[in-house]
């Protein structure tokens, strides 16, 4: 059994990038006339001429954080899909609300990223992404079914239902959020139940941290991630190397500063991508995500270009005390220390003075020279002096950077 998807992982960069702009410009031409956001967007835009990545370079950003506004002016997908809500199989609303757009099968390019993930045909997969409102659980499972797994859809919460479920069909795979996985088997061993049969996990929507994956694979437990959004589908993901994630073919990923143009490699920047989608065919679409392109090639064989992931978003850059902080600064502070399962920075202001505290949930009991350690790296990661604050506990939803200052 081959250990690649199909042969377009494993061709040559030149081949890849030939083909992909061998095909732009006829996409730049179709979202240009066959949708009005880009219809108006792309006004001036010659789409024939738009034949390689420095004119790609040239368009307009359409950035994900206006979609809630753009859609409420031209409702539902802000004018960007090519077809009439009532032609797609689900229609999916994301918070914000965003209205995301949906098509038959793999719409979401998820396979790849399973398959590089050890999901085979046969296998059993807890598909634990919520079924409700959002399309994760779609996206996944548009995968898995794709390479010919069987799936579960088990959805979020109800722990007790999981296990039974996983147990009684032998489930050998999950896809889901990284910590809920390790919810679920803790549970099962207090019950005293068996889920060894679970064997390999692909995961997304939050962080990965080292410590949990090392949990995981203590356990016999392969645990790999991908990053998309509910836009775009599957942007990259990892692959058994676990350095960095590869980019998904048949997507053009670029990484670029707040004036749209390209950074050099190494440089963190937007995820700003244009796929091939002709029903929702986001061109130099901005996702407000922080990346960087890691340089080399995977030792597992793809070829094609890694990036360093997801580093944060480019709307939570803040300014303390005269520097500029980005969440991949607080990001390599955390991982630097393995007891950090979640964190936020929160930033005040008290009499004029910023103050900087990383709020951090630990993994165990935090051992005497934590405090110092984590402490001396955030100070080392950031150039500024802050505390670190133990706490049982952070939201769901908590900030890489929560910048809780009031301004006026």
């Amino acid at each position: 059994m081959s250990d690649f998807f199909d042969n377009l992982e494993t061709q040559s960069h030149d081949k890849r990038q030939a083909d992909l702009l061998a095909r732009l410009s006829a996409q730049v031409a179709h979202a240009k006339d066959n949708t009005a956001g880009f219809g108006r967007v792309f006004s001036d835009v010659d789409a024939p001429s738009v034949s390689s990545l420095e004119a790609l370079s040239e368009l307009p950003i359409t950035r994900k954080p206006d979609l809630v506004a753009m859609q409420k002016d031209n409702p539902p997908f802000g004018g960007f899909a090519a077809k009439n809500a009532g032609s797609m199989p689900r229609l999916f609303m994301s918070p914000g609300p965003i209205m995301d757009p949906s098509g038959p099968g793999d719409w979401w390019s998820a396979a790849r990223a399973g398959y590089a993930a050890g999901l085979r045909a046969g296998d059993i997969v807890m598909n634990c992404f919520s079924y409700h409102f959002t399309p994760a659980a779609f996206l996944f499972e548009g995968g898995a079914r794709e390479i010919g797994c069987a799936v579960i859809p088990a959805g979020v919460g109800n722990t007790d239902m999981q296990i039974t479920a996983a147990s009684g069909y032998q489930a050998n795979a999950y896809v889901g959020t990284p910590d809920f996985l390790k919810i679920i088997l803790e549970k099962a061993d207090e019950q005293g139940t068996d889920l060894s049969s679970i064997t390999k996990a692909m995961v997304s929507a939050g962080p990965l941290f080292p410590a949990l994956r090392q949990w995981y694979i203590d356990r016999g437990l392969t645990c790999m991630q991908c990053y998309g959004t509910a836009d775009l589908g599957i942007v990259a993901y990892e692959s058994p190397p676990m350095e960095g994630m590869i980019l998904n073919e048949n997507y053009i990923v670029q990484i670029c500063g707040p004036d749209g143009k390209l950074v050099d490699d190494g440089e963190i920047g937007e995820v700003v991508v244009t796929t091939f989608n002709k029903d929702y065919p986001l061109v130099r679409f901005g996702t407000g995500d922080l990346s960087a392109v890691l340089p080399g090639q995977s030792p597992c064989g793809r070829t094609n270009t890694r990036i360093k992931g997801w580093l944060g978003r480019a709307d939570m850059i803040t300014k303390v005390r005269g520097m500029f902080v980005h969440p991949s600064q607080v990001e390599k502070a955390v991982k630097s220390c393995p007891e950090i399962e979640r964190f936020s920075l929160v930033i005040t202001e008290e009499m004029g003075t910023d103050h900087m505290t990383l709020k951090v949930v630990t993994n165990a009991v935090a051992s005497e020279d934590f405090q110092g350690r984590a402490e001396k790296a955030l100070s080392d990661a950031c150039k500024i002096r802050g505390k670190v604050e133990i706490v049982d506990e952070l939201a769901e939803d908590a900030k890489a950077i929560d910048d809780q200052r009031v301004i006026g």
